[in-house]
């Protein structure tokens, strides 16, 4: 697959492709966060109001989504691939890496693809690249994308787009958070966004289960080398006896981050999905920039952002500490550039 010469020159190829094209087929990440889930709802309605055929594409096993993104409206989305799925232009949303897509139908090699995302560390495997590190979030780019376009923001879009921004920043606390995610959140609040009712979707009535786990999370944290590696970990059976689904472990991990000196928060927990395997999710979080946990991901197969990322791992309890705390301290240990 070609790529393309400049951030510019990707714009205005996706913006023509968009124009042009009939039909889409579009995809996310798996275990959607709320910039795929906005950025894929978002592009969807997009289309649709280009008078495009456009599909969202999302495996049956992403499903119950967590409970803060089941407001949003999915018409449109199925979990089988269409039967012209080789005919369609494929837009990924978010998506770092398509080797971890487990939606084979949509990675062939004569699949035409456009790729649009901010991940710093995205490998480039569309077609049509469009990344751009410095946006807040991939809604940010799909926002861009919809003002090049001409198209007025409809309700479920303007609130979709506000879901991706408001979550992938922090409410607006994290670094990634520039002059243009202000400018998007103006420009959405002025299309008529219930602001205060989305943050109560996404971060108030939680469910007691939620609390449960968290007390549980609370009880297994460790620190490590003077606190620079704070973590905790979550078993089958803390998730079994708080009575907690999967997506329930969300936010948990931004209590580690607080602590003071503090530069790494890890969240180990066993995957529900996979009793008996001994495989776990780590979740990774970096708090003043200065370890970039994407480098520690990307060393456990997985991925994500400079302060934010993730992978999957059958170490054990003591093999994955060990390999955090060496992480951890190789990065402390090199000199700044």
């Amino acid at each position: 697959m070609s790529d393309t010469n400049g951030k510019a020159s990707a714009r205005d190829q996706v913006l023509q492709q968009l124009r042009d094209g009939d039909r889409f087929c579009l995809v996310t990440h798996e275990h959607p966060d709320g910039d795929a889930l906005g950025s894929l709802v978002a592009m969807h309605r997009i289309l649709t109001t280009l008078g495009k055929d456009s599909v969202m594409l999302m495996a049956a096993d992403e499903f119950p989504l967590p409970y803060e993104y089941r407001s949003f409206d999915l018409a449109g989305l199925s979990s089988v691939p269409p039967d012209d799925i080789s005919q369609r232009t494929i837009v990924f949303l978010d998506y770092g890496n398509i080797d971890r897509n487990p939606l084979s139908a949509v990675k062939g090699e004569d699949a035409h693809i456009l790729n649009i995302d901010h991940h710093h560390d995205n490998t480039r495997f569309g077609t049509v690249n469009l990344v751009d590190p410095l946006a807040s979030c991939t809604a940010e780019i799909v926002w861009d994308l919809m003002v090049a376009l001409g198209v007025e923001p409809e309700p479920e879009v303007a609130d979709a787009l506000y879901v991706g921004l408001v979550t992938d920043t922090g409410k607006f606390m994290y670094e990634n958070t520039g002059p243009r995610a202000h400018l998007m959140a103006a420009d959405l609040i002025g299309a008529g966004i219930d602001v205060h009712g989305i943050y109560r979707r996404l971060y108030e009535g939680m469910p007691y289960a939620k609390l449960e786990l968290l007390a549980r999370a609370l009880q297994h944290v460790e620190r490590h080398d003077d606190g620079a590696l704070t973590l905790t970990r979550l078993t089958r059976d803390d998730f079994r006896l708080s009575g907690a689904e999967e997506s329930y472990s969300e936010g948990i991990i931004d209590h580690l981050r607080s602590v003071e000196g503090t530069k790494v928060a890890a969240l180990s927990r066993e995957l529900l999905s996979e009793a008996g395997s001994g495989r776990k999710k780590v979740s990774l979080r970096s708090t003043d920039g200065e370890v970039d946990v994407s480098v520690i991901a990307r060393a456990g197969g997985g991925g994500g952002h400079r302060q934010a990322a993730g992978f999957s791992t059958e170490l054990n309890d003591e093999q994955l500490v060990a390999f955090l705390r060496d992480a951890v301290a190789a990065q402390l240990a090199a000199p700044r550039a």
